[in-house]
């Protein structure tokens, strides 16, 4: 199925950043811009072909995209009403489907929650909702695919693939940081950070071992790295960490879906 027949007429209500690398990458891999509709009510420029609104038009659509903020949900219901896609999808942070099944009417409701690698077809795509082949075919050119079953669990893997670039460009600055408390110049601190962790990612991803296993590889007994990786694996210093990066943003997940419930 080509991107064209997953999309039918699609409509892109919000598009911020995440909303927009996902049409990026539609358009590159096919889709045609004049199936578009895009309503942005401050006016962003779209792509060559997609049609721009500041507000919702009364028309019928394939398939509508959610991308605005979950805040600005209160504001943006009534003008939903004027669409009756057949595929509702949503990238609404913390939004359930039993406020999503209210908005349109649609037959299949999906909550899906991209990541910005989306833009360069590395990202990642949970979804949980309606079975669709539709959205699944929509969604394959934007990277890796995940079910989720139990949509308890959407806020922890929100904050973990959703936020978790953000998480690791951190650990890329702080790794280049690092390096320059340790002497390097800024700049090539920068680009050793970078590459090293590009690298390392291509590698696990390709590798038939785990990511533990080759760090262990890497760390031979005694050596530089073993007693690197002493300081992060210390009473589970790293795990910990990490833990509590992912709880937060899982909290403020569950903090916005009770403000569009209040909505």
């Amino acid at each position: 199925m080509t991107p064209n027949d997953a999309a039918g007429r699609l409509l892109l209500v919000g598009c911020g950043a995440m909303a927009g690398a996902m049409l990026g990458r539609w358009l590159a891999t096919g889709l045609d811009p004049e199936r578009v509709t895009a309503v942005s009510p401050s006016g962003r420029a779209m792509p060559p072909g997609v049609r721009a609104l500041r507000e919702i038009p009364a028309e019928p659509f394939d398939t509508v995209l959610l991308g605005f903020k979950p805040q600005q949900l209160p504001v943006v219901r009534p003008g939903l009403h004027a669409v009756a896609p057949r595929t509702l999808v949503s990238i609404l942070a913390g939004v359930e489907l039993a406020i999503l099944r209210t908005l349109t009417g649609a037959g299949a409701v999906v909550r899906a929650m991209p990541n910005l690698p989306v833009a360069i077809g590395k990202g990642v795509v949970a979804l949980h909702g309606d079975a669709d082949p539709r959205v699944e075919a929509l969604m394959q050119p934007l990277g890796l695919v995940e079910r989720i079953a139990d949509e308890r669990l959407f806020d922890v893997v929100t904050a973990l693939a959703g936020s978790g670039p953000g998480f690791l460009a951190r650990y890329i600055d702080a790794t280049a940081a690092a390096g320059v408390a340790l002497g390097l110049p800024e700049d090539q601190a920068a680009r050793l950070a970078l590459a090293t962790v590009e690298g390392s990612a291509i590698l696990a991803a390709r590798s038939g071992e785990s990511p533990a296993a080759l760090a262990d590889r890497v760390a031979s007994p005694g050596g530089s790295t073993r007693k690197g990786l002493d300081v992060l694996d210390a009473n589970d210093a790293l795990v910990r960490l990490v833990t509590a990066t992912l709880a937060a943003a899982t909290r403020r997940n569950a903090e916005l879906a009770s403000a569009a419930r209040a909505g």
